[in-house]
């Protein structure tokens, strides 16, 4: 397994980086198609911030964020977590394969408390596959999120799946006048 680890405000020591590759080198393990991950150290005030995403074969994601006051206790909290949502993805992969259907899999995200002044923080692009509204709704819950932006492989245009109130899902489909 490939691991590529940075520091943010922080040196990515070799005891660091052999620690993040002892601990995540065990991922593999729960689940084979993880070959590579990347994990970003970071350090703002006292909070020590340990973030990973690795790449599923099928172009699925895995993303963990934790932070403590401590680097070591946050890279554990987040393989931690990491391996829950492998066994997560591989349950919803076994009820697909026996149910062949993604919508009845999805499980609500989390809620996140508002900030009081919301601004723009940070941009993020990526790469885009087409996918169907099912599988874009399971990599939605797979990275914890309330929405997803996706390619439509029906339409090719761009769709948002988000989660809504209810605990059903709503789809957005651009339409240009």
């Amino acid at each position: 397994m490939r691991i590529l680890v940075k520091g943010k405000n922080i040196a990515a020591t070799p005891a660091l980086r052999q620690y993040v590759e002892k601990k995540l080198g065990k991922l593999p393990r729960y689940y084979e198609g993880i070959t590579e991950a990347t994990v970003t150290l970071s350090v703002e005030k006292e909070r020590h911030i340990v973030e990973v995403t690795a790449p599923l074969n099928g172009g699925m994601l895995i993303r963990g964020e934790e932070e403590t006051h401590d680097m070591y206790a946050s890279i554990d909290l987040v393989v931690e977590k990491l391996e829950r949502q492998i066994e997560k993805y591989k349950t919803k992969i076994a009820r697909q394969i026996k149910n062949s259907s993604l919508l009845d899999l999805a499980a609500p995200a989390e809620k996140k408390t508002p900030v009081e002044e919301p601004r723009l923080v940070r941009t993020k692009r990526f790469a885009m596959k087409p996918m169907s509204i099912d599988e874009a709704i399971l990599q939605m819950n797979l990275l914890g999120h309330d929405f997803f932006v996706f390619c439509n492989a029906d339409t090719e245009e761009v769709n948002v799946v988000y989660l809504r109130r209810d605990g059903n899902y709503g789809l957005i489909e651009p339409i240009f006048s």
